[in-house]
């Protein structure tokens, strides 16, 4: 077990409305990209909606998971959290291959997509304030090993430049690169401090994600993030096809 927690605190508060937050914006970009492509507005409410049933869906699926404590089964091979990194992963590529990820990918301008990876400046900041309660451990946080930091913060910047043409498609490509790199160091850093790894130590266990709201981590965020890194891969060669 973990240290006993609130959902009212600010910190873990964060693990709820970010990944909601997310969702929104999935179902606002899938309106707004079939309005772009000349769907009726019923036709992009219909498909919008159900995108969000959907995203609802693999958000309570995996709420409920760690409520249960099937999360927390270390001792089966495999882990059932190892299950559910699979999933995510299945999950991001899927998204951005499919009808709604073209549609994102061909019509949201370029700087939205950038921009929404800003998220992970307060995530990261709500990330190591668990760590200071000693609800995760530290080495996932940017005072340990993780750096995933630089890319929310330059998430804006990056994001300003291309609204204000100040910046082009060499620069998006390179803080796109260097963004999915420091997300994967996260990644396998928090996959390495499992219990079925134990690579830092038993004394610093990544434990605190198959706990709630806590598993909204990797099953929002972190797929989030990676079909974020695809998506703007496939915007950038979508433009260079032009």
């Amino acid at each position: 077990m973990i240290e006993h927690y609130s959902l009212v605190e600010p910190a873990v508060a964060a693990f709820v409305c970010i990944p909601v937050l997310l969702l929104a914006a999935l179902v606002a970009a899938t309106r707004s990209a079939w309005r772009r492509q000349g769907s009726t507005r019923e036709q992009a409410t219909r498909v919008s909606a159900f995108v969000g049933v959907l995203g609802a869906a693999w958000m309570g699926v995996s709420w409920r998971l760690a409520a249960t404590g099937v999360l927390q089964r270390w001792d089966r091979v495999p882990p059932p959290f190892a299950l559910l990194l699979v999933a995510m992963v299945a999950l991001a590529i899927v998204i951005t291959v499919s009808p709604v990820g073209t549609g994102i990918a061909r019509t949201i301008p370029l700087w939205m997509l950038v921009g929404v990876q800003a998220f992970r400046l307060p995530l990261e900041l709500a990330m190591h304030a668990m760590a200071e309660r000693g609800i995760m451990p530290p080495q996932m946080t940017y005072t340990g090993r993780n750096f995933d930091i630089v890319t929310g913060a330059t998430a804006i910047v990056v994001a300003g430049m291309l609204l204000a043409g100040r910046a082009g498609r060499g620069l998006v490509l390179a803080w796109n690169v260097v963004g999915l790199a420091l997300l994967l160091n996260v990644v396998i850093i928090a996959v390495a401090s499992t219990p079925f790894f134990r690579l830092f130590g038993d004394n610093k266990l990544n434990v605190f994600v198959t706990y709630t709201p806590f598993v909204w981590l990797p099953a929002v965020m972190v797929l989030a993030a990676l079909a974020g890194h695809l998506l703007i891969f496939r915007a950038l060669s979508s433009a260079a096809g032009r």
